[in-house]
């Protein structure tokens, strides 16, 4: 390397372990089936990083690493950090420490926490030198080339004590142009699959999400408008993986996937057509998938679908703006378990409408619909999302409320239940669907390694064990 060559640090830092995709923010070490996913929007921005001249690190020091002694060796010009709402004072701490140790590092931040607390990061948090809104690849490549900041879109900064942003960035249109993740500089070997323990890479196919639900990111984060990658890129992406890193297990990462029916059939065509061979997963909605597609997806490698249900009663659903149906769910795990496609449904408890009825009304739509595995997760209300602007109109956050536990611990009351009634019928439905002895024969019929055994006596014991 030249001595000359400019040095940037990317990380997700030595906070609790989390799926810092913007959308989520999941924290993993309580949720059952959830497995830590790459940090491929550090990849992705390393890869703009590297196009730009610079010798770029990527580490995900969640899973282990020495943050001060790379900062020593390593020696950064510029340091990334994805920061989250649930982690977030953790993750400024990193930034902090990377100031003390190498006082010139300019320091840069990315993350959903700056859709609502932008202002608040900055103005209390002086070794941040950027942090970025929106998308950042676009962002960090003109920072790089040392565009001047106030001409820079889609960064806050602090001058002379005063916040200041730039003003929103247009989303990229054409994501084909953007190059593709810097597997190259992280440890593949760590994301696998939760189920056989295999090395699985995730593959963002599309951006964006036109239905805005109450509690979620999606559309704030990536914009309403569907962006896709055309099929062919997709697939180069997916050679690249196969034969460069023998990675054969995929989850394509969307807001939502097979909106497109043409688009999702041409696209598994493809994959066929590539000879690739290769086993995959995807989220889908409960209205848009028809068996022809499900059994293209099958043909093309699709094994599982994620679905989110959120609820078993129809009010809930069209409070929370799903516009989907209870009849659509059920038609389209009908159509899914004929394509033998494996099925995990989301469910979501502790809205702000929810009662003892209508958590009884979920728990048995989750029984009813018997998919392979399914999620419970406790509503949480995370800056940006219209669900935190409702709590903070209705008073439905107390003085204890944290972001830490997120989708475990609830962060609000609702407003016929307290937070604590809410946990307590979270975890009651998920031992009555997990414990269930036919569902528990069901899938031990299945198991076909002695990594499966394991990866499922684990997941038993944390329903068991769960507190």
């Amino acid at each position: 390397m030249s001595e000359n060559k400019k040095k940037i640090l990317l990380i997700y830092p030595p906070s609790p372990v989390l799926n810092r995709e913007d959308r989520c923010q999941q924290p993993t070490r309580d949720l059952i089936v959830i497995p830590p996913l790459p940090p491929t929007d550090l990849m992705y921005l390393a890869s703009i990083a590297e196009q730009e001249g610079l010798e770029a690190k990527i580490q995900d020091y969640s899973q282990g690493g020495d943050y001060k002694a790379d900062l020593k060796n390593f020696k950064p010009d510029y340091l990334v950090v994805n920061i989250a709402t649930p982690t977030l004072e953790h993750d400024l701490e990193a930034v902090k420490k990377a100031k003390e140790i190498c006082p010139n590092i300019v320091t840069i931040a990315k993350g959903a926490a700056f859709l609502a607390l932008a202002k608040r990061i900055i103005s209390e948090h002086d070794e941040l030198d950027y942090g970025i809104l929106g998308e950042a690849e676009i962002t960090l490549r003109e920072l790089l080339r040392g565009i001047p900041k106030e001409h820079l879109l889609g960064i806050y900064y602090k001058e002379d004590g005063e916040v200041k942003f730039t003003g929103e960035r247009p989303f990229v249109e054409d994501l084909d142009s953007l190059p593709f993740p810097a597997r190259h500089l992280v440890d593949n070997n760590i994301y696998r699959r939760p189920d056989n323990n295999k090395v699985q890479a995730t593959i963002k196919v599309a951006r964006g999400c036109p239905f805005h639900c109450f509690f979620c990111l999606a559309t704030p984060v990536s914009g309403a408008k569907v962006r896709r990658r055309s099929p062919e890129n997709i697939v180069a992406e997916i050679k690249e993986c196969v034969e460069k890193y023998k990675i054969k297990n995929f989850l394509f990462w969307s807001d939502i996937f097979n909106l497109d029916k043409e688009w999702t059939m041409d696209l598994c065509r493809k994959i066929i057509e590539s000879g690739l061979h290769i086993t995959w997963s995807a989220n889908t909605r409960a209205d848009t998938a028809d068996l022809e597609m499900a059994e293209m997806m099958y043909k093309s490698g699709c094994r599982l679908v994620s679905i989110g249900v959120e609820s078993g009663s129809q009010d809930m659903l069209d409070k929370m703006g799903k516009h989907i149906t209870l009849d659509d769910v059920r038609r389209t795990v009908k159509v899914f378990k004929k394509a033998k496609i494996r099925i995990y449904n989301y469910f979501v408890i502790g809205l702000p409408w929810e009662t003892e009825q209508t958590v009884e009304e979920t728990i048995k739509f989750a029984i009813e619909l018997d998919s392979d595995f399914i999620s419970f997760y406790t509503a949480t209300p995370l800056p940006g999302s219209r669900f935190y602007d409702y709590a903070e109109e209705h008073n439905l956050f107390d003085k204890d409320t944290s972001f830490e536990n997120a989708y475990y611990y609830p962060a609000v009351n609702t407003h016929y239940l307290s937070r604590e009634r809410v946990f307590e019928l979270h975890k009651s439905a998920i031992k009555r669907f997990y414990l269930r002895p036919l569902y528990i024969l069901r899938m031990l019929s299945r198991i076909r390694s002695f990594e499966e055994v394991k990866n499922y006596f684990t997941a038993g014991m944390n329903v068991i064990l769960r507190k």
